[in-house]
């Protein structure tokens, strides 16, 4: 059995997604509890020079519908960076995983003889490497990161809250 650009992009970015949801929602009931305001999570980081845990959600919703998009051929949309709840970053995650569900297979038929373009580099990556080398480590590294965010910060989060079901 062979996996398909369409499932890296798509379904395995969503239970991404998803599972990144499911962290909010902790972190939310978790600031409920202790009556701590959201912004000290929110605007959280693991050291002075890394983005805080806002902007690592920010950071995998964009990842992951420009990982989608540019498999499928097409651009991705541009949501802009203006979230400032956690009910906001979870109306983001739900407009990107809305936006993947918009994308067919057939969309990507072909994709891995695409040059994938990207404006931060000089050369066009061919699909493959753009996928295997570029997308998923950064999609996986930003929802790392916000996962190590609240667990530092003492959210009872845990592998099988980033993992999710199987």
């Amino acid at each position: 059995m062979s996996i398909s650009y369409y499932q890296l992009a798509t379904q395995s970015t969503t239970r991404v997604l998803n599972n990144l949801d499911h962290l909010i929602d902790m972190a939310m009931a978790f600031c409920t509890e202790r009556k701590i305001d959201e912004s000290v999570l929110f605007n959280d980081r693991l050291a002075p020079d890394m983005f805080p845990l806002a902007r690592q959600v920010q950071l995998v919703s964009d990842m992951t519908k420009g990982c989608a998009a540019r498999l499928a051929g097409i651009e991705p949309p541009s949501f802009a960076d203006t979230e400032t709840s956690f009910e906001q970053l979870k109306e983001r995650i739900k407009k990107t995983v809305d936006f993947i569900a918009t994308l067919k297979e057939s969309n990507f038929a072909d994709c891995e003889k695409r040059d994938i373009k990207l404006p931060w580099y000089d050369n066009a990556l061919p699909a493959e490497v753009f996928l295997l080398q570029h997308a998923l480590p950064n999609i996986y590294f930003h929802i790392a990161t916000a996962y190590n965010i609240l667990r530092h910060n003492g959210v009872p989060v845990g592998k099988r809250d980033y993992i999710g079901k199987i």
